[in-house]
């Protein structure tokens, strides 16, 4: 409860600048870029999935429903650092200093990132791809909250249909596969909410989908000592949930402030990929 309540204090305090234009796309839309596969497959894959999950009425609503993975399995001293790039009107920024920082650290991380945020930045988005030190992750092809009923969260419309969802998770993860030659192994929605029905279409497309265990910077809403104190929470097999496209956040210092002590504990920072999730 107390995330959530962080959560919308932070879509109130970003308002419009989180919210994606409304969106809806057709078979017949999706942009031929993504489809390095025959003519007709995509639009065959959608409603092969709009058949297998179009009956069904979601239950749940959230960000841990079922199938949503929040922390590390297993033992040792592992955190994973995941950091979202949204692409709102706002949200299309590139924090470098904190990036910077990762880098000159050798300290891992996952990017989640949309597509509104790879078309603001595709240069940037080239390098960060490049860089072995970052896993690149599905952050949606217009950073919607994933729903097979048009559910909201924070004001942000959902997906509206199986359709939408597919649409959603799969032309971003063919955009990521196309720059950087892997398709991604995790999704996180926009807002990091889901209905059950949507987690299972995710897992039929191969994508993991991605919750957090440790909220880090409320949508990039928390002042750098918050980030910081946040961080410093932090339990062996966390996942954190932080941003990467808010410069002018207190995310960076926070990270920066907090990521020491943390290694004095003896903490080590992994990609999701390189460890179980559960």
């Amino acid at each position: 409860m107390k995330h959530r309540i962080v959560w919308a204090a932070a879509a109130a305090v970003l308002g419009a600048g989180v919210i994606a234009a409304p969106f809806s796309l057709s078979a017949a839309e999706a942009p031929a870029p993504f489809q390095k596969s025959p003519p007709g497959e995509y639009a065959a894959l959608r409603e092969q999935l709009a058949a297998r999950f179009g009956g069904r009425t979601p239950k749940e609503w959230g960000e841990t429903v079922p199938g949503v993975k929040t922390r590390l399995a297993g033992g040792g001293m592992a955190i994973a650092l995941t950091f979202d790039a949204c692409g709102s009107p706002r949200g299309k920024g590139f924090d470098a200093t904190l990036i910077g920082f990762l880098e000159r650290e050798r300290i891992p991380a996952t990017l989640f990132v949309s597509g509104l945020w790879i078309e603001a930045n595709p240069e940037l988005f080239r390098r960060l791809a490049s860089n072995p030190l970052f896993e690149i992750a599905n952050h949606g092809h217009r950073h919607r909250p994933a729903s097979v009923s048009g559910q909201k969260a924070y004001g942000i419309q959902g997906s509206r249909d199986v359709g939408e969802v597919v649409d959603e998770i799969e032309l971003n993860a063919r955009r990521i596969e196309e720059v950087t030659g892997r398709r991604p192994a995790f999704y996180r929605s926009g807002t990091a909410h889901y209905d059950e029905v949507a987690v299972e279409i995710a897992a039929a497309l191969g994508q993991r989908v991605a919750g957090y265990s440790l909220l880090g910077d409320a949508g990039a809403t928390f002042s750098a000592q918050q980030v910081r104190d946040a961080l410093l929470k932090a339990r062996p097999g966390d996942i954190a949930l932080l941003h990467m496209n808010h410069p002018e956040s207190g995310t960076a210092a926070g990270v920066m402030a907090a990521i020491p002590e943390l290694r004095r504990r003896g903490f080590r920072f992994v990609p999701l990929s390189d460890v179980a999730v559960e």
